[in-house]
């Protein structure tokens, strides 16, 4: 009974996302509806500025702390909607927000857990050990990783929360803010094109969000592959 009461708030937030997915709620978020509803949207946010953030934010929370699939295509309209600058500020905080609740509940719920750790975080242990600001940081950064798995094994490795947030709020961000500008481009995509193919990617505007995403991804590798040689140049007594 204890153990159920400490997964109580983890399995609340999963039966929210089932709950969301379950209601199509993300369907509304598909780019090419939010591009026809562009004019109705931008005139509701320029009525109610305030009123339209905090729902951006809301909106991003719950996503993130639920760890439904596809809260990228929030983000998304965040940056069609809001703009790259305000879109990247408001997804930000939401997810921030998002990723501490999910990241409190899953910790609570492996505190005193003596069992074995599951497959992704056995995985995880190796190089989180080694090298965990850089491999926290790696984990954020790369957006193929879903960010609901990895919040909740940063957890179950118990990822110091100071770690956690510096990563969410640096990483996260920065990965929030190319998916709101690739946003955006598919914004300007859609009303030139008025479909979504894969001619997007020929744009600068979609295309050099997703190189940035890839080359920040790379960098804790590159760095990590940098030091090991630097090491391995001054030989094993040089420090």
């Amino acid at each position: 009974m204890k153990r159920l009461r400490a997964f109580l708030p983890l399995l609340v937030l999963v039966a929210i996302g089932i709950a969301l997915l379950a209601s199509g709620v993300l369907e509304r978020f598909d780019p090419h509806h939010v591009a026809r509803q562009q004019a109705t949207l931008h005139a509701a946010i320029g009525a109610h500025p305030l009123t339209a953030g905090l729902i951006q934010v809301g909106l991003m929370t719950l996503a993130i702390a639920t760890g439904i699939p596809g809260a990228v295509v929030v983000v998304m309209a965040g940056g069609m909607l809001f703009g790259i600058a305000v879109g990247t500020l408001l997804s930000a905080i939401g997810t921030t927000l998002g990723a501490l609740i999910l990241f409190l509940a899953s910790r609570a719920a492996f505190t005193g857990d003596g069992g074995p750790p599951p497959p992704m975080a056995e995985r995880l242990r190796a190089g989180f050990h080694a090298w965990p600001v850089s491999y926290t940081m790696f984990l954020r950064l790369v957006p193929f990783f879903p960010f609901g798995a990895v919040t909740v094994a940063l957890a179950w490795l118990r990822c110091p929360l100071w770690l956690f947030m510096l990563a969410t709020a640096t990483g996260g961000t920065v990965m929030i803010g190319f998916e709101t500008a690739l946003g955006a481009g598919l914004s300007e995509t859609i009303l030139r094109e008025g479909a979504v193919s894969l001619g997007i990617f020929a744009h600068r505007q979609v295309l050099l969000p997703l190189l940035g995403m890839a080359s920040l991804a790379l960098l804790p590798i590159g760095l990590g592959r940098l030091r090991q040689s630097a090491r391995a140049r001054r030989g094993p007594g040089a420090d």
